[in-house]
């Protein structure tokens, strides 16, 4: 069974739909004042994080950031570089904004997640010996059963997969890109989204129901043989130190993933949404002057990541680390 399959939660950006988790107080006390410390101490302190690129053209740059969509309060703040460039960005650019309209992102889970005219529950469409299994671990992470019964099998699936990050010590509420946006409404920066939660959601959409399930069943037995724990750990070390070796062991992995659940994180959830982000960003160096873009790490490592592309367009890409 291939690990890499299990990573999908961590790198993609619906982890605060699941189970009511919306980003509140992210970062309140998890954050340090950085301007009553000095620089210098703060580069003695605070390590890399994720992966940081500076897009260059025309005299205009754009940052590159790759988050992580589980966070820690070990986490923050930021090193001095990436700090100063959020604090001088006109614009930061998430994938999509967690702390905009609460009603797009219920109407997307409606439609997308959700069962509709009565349809249900998704455990009818398991395998019989998947219920019970399926059972057990929503007892084991205090999920009521009646929880589920209106959740399509995806969402169920990516629930299970916050729940057994959170059992990690990560927590959704915490996530690097809702910490981004928090601080960024805070100071009155303006925030624009690269992709919309409709359009995200919808990849899902178009899973049929027996794919559906078995993206389940596959969850279910990553959690069960340690494979997802195993997995929470290692991707959020090798995020938490940018450790450029492992995400990039990460990303090979994941290309090479043969599952039905490994090929849709590879190929929908990453290489088909790559050129979207690069365009989106490349528009957003050549409008502003000086910006942050922040997306998924995993879209910025491995073959036609978005740095990639954006090389390809005769931008100047560097990878600070």
């Amino acid at each position: 069974m291939s690990r890499s399959r299990k990573i999908i939660v961590m790198f993609w950006s619906i982890f605060w739909f699941t189970g009511g988790l919306l980003p509140s107080a992210v970062g309140a006390d998890a954050t340090a004042d950085i301007s009553k410390t000095s620089a210098k101490t703060i580069a003695q302190t605070i390590p890399n994080r994720g992966a940081l690129f500076r897009i260059e053209d025309g005299g205009h740059v754009a940052w590159l950031f790759g988050t992580i969509h589980v966070g820690a309060r070990e986490f923050y703040p930021f090193e001095p570089r990436l700090t100063q460039a959020l604090q001088e960005a006109s614009v930061l650019a998430l994938e999509v904004d967690p702390l905009g309209p609460q009603d797009d992102i219920a109407r997307a889970v409606r439609e997308h997640g959700m069962y509709q005219n009565g349809r249900g529950p998704a455990s009818a469409e398991l395998p019989a010996a998947y219920r019970p299994r399926l059972d057990r671990l929503l007892r084991r992470y205090d999920v009521p059963p009646a929880t589920v019964v209106p959740m399509k099998a995806w969402m169920i699936a990516t629930l299970l997969t916050v729940r057994e990050f959170e059992a990690q010590g990560y927590q959704a509420e915490l996530a690097v890109d809702a910490w981004l946006a928090q601080q960024a409404h805070a100071r009155g920066q303006k925030v624009v989204e690269l992709e919309s939660v409709q359009a995200q959601m919808a990849l899902f959409g178009r899973m049929k129901p027996a794919e559906q399930a078995l993206f389940l069943q596959e969850t279910i037995a990553a959690i069960e043989d340690k494979e997802q724990a195993g997995d929470a750990r290692a991707i959020a070390q090798a995020w938490a130190t940018a450790d450029q070796a492992a995400l990039d062991r990460i990303a090979a992995k994941t290309a090479a993933d043969d599952t039905f659940s490994g090929r849709f994180v590879n190929q929908v959830l990453l290489v088909e949404r790559n050129p979207g982000l690069a365009n989106g960003v490349a528009k957003l160096l050549a409008r502003e002057k000086n910006s942050v873009a922040a997306i998924g790490v995993l879209h910025l490592v491995g073959e036609n990541s978005v740095p990639e592309l954006l090389r390809r367009k005769g931008l100047r890409v560097v990878r600070v680390y």
